[in-house]
């Protein structure tokens, strides 16, 4: 796939079918991730034509649904009820995953927290942009409040105060590199899933109570995460605005955003679309399964003390922006 996106765009041909567990399985995920990626910012010296080749379209459609097969498969019985809200707060309660946030307050260095920045880059320099693909699939009030959830993600239209823009400024500040993908070389597959799964959820319209039930969970425990963050960077002596700005505002917002998703978002969908309100709390599972599988491998990692990233030696170093 690196190989292939820096020429320009033609039939790729039949690449290998990838072995192994696709969750954690580094070639699968990064091969995925190419296929989204350059339907996004894309990458320095590849043509975003790549984004619509159909041979690639047909390769992110097989790969991401085979991940998708994968990850629902032996997902625990959905918790009983008619209330998604209600339901999606069981499921949140009854999660057993370890806790990054947590483990960082309490035990982690600066060096790990810095992992972390490394790990979560990958998605949150473009936060929220696969989301606006799934505006035009919905209609009356989940439409309305995941333009309001956006809105924010924005800025409500100022660029300083936009969310991957805050996210750039606290790498700047400690010294990290800021561009797009610059970190891409360094992340395991089990981190490129969790920034897969929105992608994939994003990419259809038969998906999108799925995603506005990942999206409800993200927003229902991003405030107290955040504060965990926040916290540990103040205890590290990393306490400067420009560094904690970002997850200060999360605290902030995704107070009111899990209300907004779970209840006017999430919620009022599946009244109005009754056959998707399953999906709803199938896109939940999904996303605490690749959140835990990732807190899983990012706490064993330090535990045993090693680094969670891999040895930048893959030639995806050379795909970041150049333009940030």
């Amino acid at each position: 796939m690196l190989d292939a996106v820096k020429r320009p765009p033609g039939v790729l041909g039949n690449p290998p079918e990838p072995a192994g567990d696709d969750l954690s399985d580094d070639d699968f995920q990064q091969a995925l991730y190419l296929c989204y990626e350059v339907g996004y910012a894309g990458f320095a010296g590849v043509s975003t034509d790549w984004a619509n080749e159909p041979s690639l379209v047909a390769l992110r459609r097989r790969l991401s649904e085979r991940f998708l097969a994968g990850l629902t498969t032996g997902l625990d019985p959905l918790p009983e009820g008619r209330d998604i809200p209600a339901r999606l707060e069981a499921m949140i309660s009854a999660d057993d995953s370890p806790s990054a946030a947590d483990y960082l307050l309490h035990h982690g260095t600066q060096d790990q927290i810095r992992e972390l920045l490394v790990h979560r880059s990958a998605y949150l320099l473009k936060e929220a942009d696969p989301h606006t693909r799934v505006v035009a699939w919905l209609r009356g009030r989940p439409k309305a409040a995941l333009v309001e959830i956006l809105a924010d993600e924005y800025g409500g239209g100022r660029v300083e105060r936009m969310h991957a823009e805050l996210y750039a400024r606290s790498l700047r500040a400690l010294g990290m590199d800021c561009r797009e993908n610059a970190y891409l070389a360094e992340l395991p597959g089990v981190t490129l899933a969790t920034a897969n799964l929105t992608s994939a959820l994003c990419d259809r319209p038969c998906w999108r109570g799925a995603l506005l039930g990942h999206l409800a969970v993200t927003e229902m425990t991003s405030s107290g995460a955040n504060r965990r963050y926040g916290a540990t960077l103040r205890r590290m002596g990393l306490g400067h605005p420009d560094v904690t700005d970002y997850f200060d505002e999360h605290v902030a917002a995704d107070a009111v955003h899990d209300v907004v998703a779970a209840h006017d978002m999430a919620g009022s969908f599946a009244r109005s679309e009754p056959d998707l309100a399953e999906s709803v709390l199938r896109g939940a599972q999904l996303l605490l399964r690749v959140e835990g599988a990732f807190a899983r491998h990012v706490i064993a990692s330090w535990a045993n003390g090693h680094s969670s990233l891999r040895a930048r030696s893959s030639p995806a170093a050379d795909t970041s922006r150049t333009d940030s």
